[in-house]
């Protein structure tokens, strides 16, 4: 008898976007940013500053590979040659694994510029919760960078937090936001640990107690919306704040931090997983006007 497969709720989807009213055989320069997270990895095709396409695959174990097969998936949605690349940079956790990038920028700075794309001028504060850190970035209209602040790498309040937890739950990543709204009564405390592993632990005593999936998420959401203030507040916020990465899509964490920092954050409808490979290559397309692309 076949061995049943395991279902993998913390998977979500891949996905790649070709932009129908650009052509890149029309384009003066086509460049690319390829940002490798721990968690999932970019590549953003811009063709004369304006987004070509893009693919958004999950990072495997090796960073170069993840690099090439993200920048394929977006060569595919736009059939596209590579050769037709001017200028690529690399940015994120493995932007050092890049080995086809002429040169790497830190993620802090393309997060900001990214954003600034994404959202608009009007973005003053940027919250990137990537895979497995937290960056907070202050920025001025250009997108340039003036402050930020990082979190140590550790699991909580972050990305992969998140996967572990709709595992041990058994509850869709996609849907982990929402459900996290679906309970009756009070909205529950939050789990009093700050380390996934005991979180994880004391979320499954929470169950044998007979805590509903959807109040234990409630619970666990609190923590990382909690986690998360308490680095965004020691950096300040202004007004025009937006959110990358993919916890961006998860409201169950942004709603409540965002009720704990008082403001309206901003909206796009542009993915903001790619914030950081759009920023890269912006910063591409700008050394290729001063004559750096090929």
């Amino acid at each position: 008898m076949a061995e049943e497969k395991k279902t993998e709720f913390w998977r979500w989807t891949e996905s790649n976007w070709k932009n129908p009213d650009l052509d890149w055989r029309t384009a003066g320069f086509v460049t690319v940013g390829i940002d490798v997270g721990s968690v999932s990895s970019q590549a953003v095709l811009v063709a004369d500053g304006q987004i070509l396409g893009y693919g958004n695959i999950r990072t495997g174990s090796d960073s170069p590979n993840s690099a090439r097969n993200a920048l394929t998936f977006a060569l595919e949605a736009v059939d596209m040659p590579e050769d037709r690349i001017n200028y690529c940079i690399g940015t994120g956790y493995g932007r050092v694994n890049v080995p086809f990038a002429n040169r790497t920028i830190t993620e802090i700075a393309c997060h900001a510029r990214g954003a600034n794309f994404i959202y608009g001028p009007e973005v003053r504060t940027v919250l990137d919760v990537g895979g497995q850190d937290i960056k907070c970035i202050r920025c001025d209209e250009k997108g340039q960078v003036t402050n930020f602040l990082m979190n140590d790498k550790c699991a909580a309040g972050t990305g992969r937090g998140m996967e572990v937890f709709c595992d041990l739950l058994g509850v869709p990543i996609t849907e982990a936001g929402d459900r996290s709204f679906e309970f009756n009564g009070e909205e529950p405390a939050a789990v009093s640990s700050t380390c996934v592993v005991f979180a994880k632990s004391e979320a499954a005593g929470l169950l044998r107690k007979g805590w509903t999936r959807e109040e234990v998420l409630a619970a666990y959401c609190g923590a990382m919306a909690d986690r998360i203030f308490s680095l965004v507040k020691r950096v300040g916020v202004e007004p025009g704040f937006a959110v990358t990465g993919g916890m961006a899509k998860n409201r169950g964490v942004v709603d409540r931090l965002m009720k704990k920092i008082g403001i309206e954050r901003m909206q796009t409808a542009w993915d903001t997983q790619i914030a950081g490979a759009a920023g890269a290559a912006l910063f591409a397309y700008a050394l290729c006007l001063k004559g750096d692309g090929k």
